[in-house]
């Protein structure tokens, strides 16, 4: 359990530390000149184990708790690690920087200042973070009379409504002469033993750097507490892009194989310098790692705030261990959260943050002289644009259902286009990282129904044509879904039988129909001229006269024999038939490999073709999907099938 002091400035904290753990956490010259605290401190208290045999007697208090041969405390006992957190007002940025880890808090009040600023600021913090185990301590109780301490219980009862630590007990203490900390003590051992562990299964490591620093013969060492998930000696961990091995580590101040979450750690890391490792930055497994400069937020503002927090605001603000400015666009409806109310936002920083979806936040104002508001990360990957639309809120509420399972399900039902799986692990901040897209029943039927009005539409607008291309279809259907997921789609219409496929054509079974008798009388003629034709391509009305057969017949025939995917309508009424068209296709392929272009130049120079008719042949294959025109150049597009088998 890592319990945090708060409180005005020399209110006891770290003379309360020292009297509960025996350590001074003012390690810097200037603290101990000064007499207050300037970084974070830290300290640890072993918890003593209880011993469940009949008639047992607990621990007696400030006991030392049994050790093994090697001097470390017995295995399964848990250690209690304090962080001893700056009172000043200027220093409050380092005060969130420990704050955001802690899982008990001891707000202290001394009797004889009573309630101060900074008091009220730090119990704001400790609220907005969402911090609701802890106790009020009344220090330097030995300063006050009777008298005064029960008037002071009063007034922080009254400063404590409202707040997450409404229903905190009121404890008074008097570090000098004892008073009161035995007491203390025994509170924070039963915290502990009750304290749930955090949430590391199936979650990445992630750890808040709030200290570097290196030692000789070790290396670069960061401190922090660990978020979530678990890290181990020889992990392979990131920090701001650069991979550093994990040499050795210690947990609650002992060393240790392997941490987890809710540890204050100190990680040596190889493979990274000390000024690579700022305050601020994130300690991550790989495939968790990210940084984003707009996230969307579900964000509360402090009851004594005397103004709305509205769109545009600028702000400090604080996630993990890190500060940036940032400003605020407030989501939710009336462009404003008023005092004590709660609202969706979208914060725009200036400098990029790890922030990851539950991760808790706090702002305060421009000036750095209060604390406005705090809440939680709902998606790191917020939009830019189309931020305020009913779709994009159901969105964020779904991020607010209380479990991944739940989350999960709700986003595939609400994401038209599929979820990408990978990034939604990645905002999750889950280990395992998961790959590909996924569509849920609802989107998926909604496109198959799409996709089967769009082919309709095509036959009825182009009868003598077998289909669009199939990635010609995808940009007429839904040109933003993942090829994956149209492929999963299309092969799904296929298998049910919905769409028919031939060469790299889509087309709906009922358009793709038989040769009658007559039909493939007048085929069989016409093959031999149009393979003699080449290239060149033959017009319909010299194929009927070549073959001696009606015109409208051999026009009715080219036509069932283009929609069948066996002929290639150039344009109107020139046809070309399939194996012509493989090679031409074939010859752009290369000309597009070998220039990434394909000029109407150099495919007549390829093809001996004239002029004119290449130009028809590259408009062809533009309309067929297997090229795309920018400007006088045409280029192969990246999704298509056509030909593909016959482009060697």
């Amino acid at each position: 359990m890592i319990v945090g002091t708060a409180g005005h400035i020399d209110h006891g904290k770290t003379t309360l530390v020292h009297a509960l753990t025996g350590v001074d956490t003012d390690r810097l010259p200037e603290e101990k000149a000064r007499g207050i605290s300037i970084e974070l401190g830290y300290a640890y208290l072993d918890v003593p184990m209880l011993d469940e045999r009949p008639g047992a007697r607990p621990p007696e208090a400030g006991a030392l708790p049994p050790r093994g041969a090697d001097g470390i405390p017995a295995r399964g006992l848990d250690r209690i690690g304090f962080i001893d957190v700056p009172g000043h007002e200027k220093l409050v940025h380092t005060m969130l920087a420990g704050a955001s880890g802690i899982d008990f808090a001891l707000l202290l009040v001394a009797a004889d200042d009573g309630v101060m600023p900074q008091t009220r600021e730090h119990l704001a913090v400790l609220s907005l973070l969402g911090i609701t185990r802890g106790a009020v301590v009344i220090t330097k109780a030995d300063r006050a009379e009777p008298g005064r301490i029960d008037a002071l219980r009063q007034e922080v009862r009254a400063l404590l409504a409202g707040s997450g630590l409404e229903a905190a007990p009121v404890l008074v203490v008097s570090a000098p002469t004892g008073q009161g900390v035995r007491e203390l003590r025994e509170l924070l051992f039963a915290a502990a033993r009750q304290q749930p562990p955090r949430a590391s299964e199936g979650l990445a490591a992630r750890l808040a750097v709030d200290r570097a620093f290196s030692l000789a013969g070790v290396g670069t060492v960061v401190t922090g507490t660990l978020h979530a998930g678990e890290i181990a000696i020889g992990d392979e961990l990131a920090l701001q892009g650069r991979r550093a091995r994990v040499k050795s580590l210690h947990a609650q101040n002992r060393a240790v194989e392997r941490a987890r979450a809710g540890q204050r750690c100190a990680v040596a890391l190889a493979g990274i310098d000390r000024d690579e490792a700022p305050r601020g930055q994130w300690l991550t497994a790989p495939a968790a790692a990210l940084a984003t400069d707009r996230f969307d937020a579900q964000l509360r503002l402090w009851p004594g705030e005397a103004r709305a927090l509205r769109s545009g605001a600028r702000v400090h603000l604080h996630l993990g261990a890190q500060s940036v400015m940032a400003s605020v666009a407030v989501l939710s409806e009336g462009d404003a959260i008023e005092p004590g109310g709660s609202g969706l936002v979208q914060m725009v920083c200036q400098a990029t943050v790890g922030a990851w979806r539950g991760d808790r936040l706090v702002l305060r104002d421009a000036g750095a002289t209060r604390t406005l508001a705090g809440g939680v990360v709902l998606d790191p990957f917020a939009p830019a644009r189309y931020r305020r639309t009913p779709e994009r809120l159901a969105e964020l509420a779904a991020c607010q259902l209380p479990t991944l399972a739940r989350r999960r399900e709700r986003l595939l039902t609400l994401s038209p286009l599929g979820l990408d799986l990978a990034r939604f692990a990645q905002a999750e901040g889950l280990a395992e990282p998961l790959q590909g897209w996924a569509l849920g029943e609802a989107p998926r039927a909604a496109l198959t129904a799409r996709l089967l009005a769009t082919l309709a539409d095509f036959h009825a607008r182009s009868p003598d044509e077998l289909g669009p291309e199939a990635g010609r279809l995808r940009r007429l259907v839904a040109p933003r879904l993942a090829e994956p997921l149209w492929r999963d789609l299309l092969d799904e219409a296929r298998a049910g039988g919905r769409v028919v496929m031939r060469g790299g054509f889509v087309h709906l079974p009922e358009h793709g129909v038989q040769l009658s008798a007559v039909e493939q009388r007048i085929a069989q003629k016409i093959a031999p001229r149009l393979a003699a034709a080449g290239a060149e391509g033959a017009w319909a009305r010299d194929l009927a006269k070549d073959c001696g057969e009606p015109e409208p017949l051999v026009r009715a025939t080219l036509a069932r024999l283009a929609r069948q995917g066996e002929l290639h309508q150039v344009v109107k009424d020139l046809y070309c038939d399939k194996a012509t068209m493989n090679l031409l296709a074939a010859i752009a392929r290369r000309l597009a490999d070998e220039h990434a272009t394909v000029t109407a130049a150099a495919f007549r120079d390829a093809t001996g073709l004239g002029r004119k008719r290449a130009i028809q042949h590259l408009e062809h294959f533009d309309r067929v999907g297997l090229l795309r025109r920018v400007g006088d150049e045409h280029r192969l597009r990246a999704d298509s099938a056509l030909f593909a088998e016959n482009s060697s």
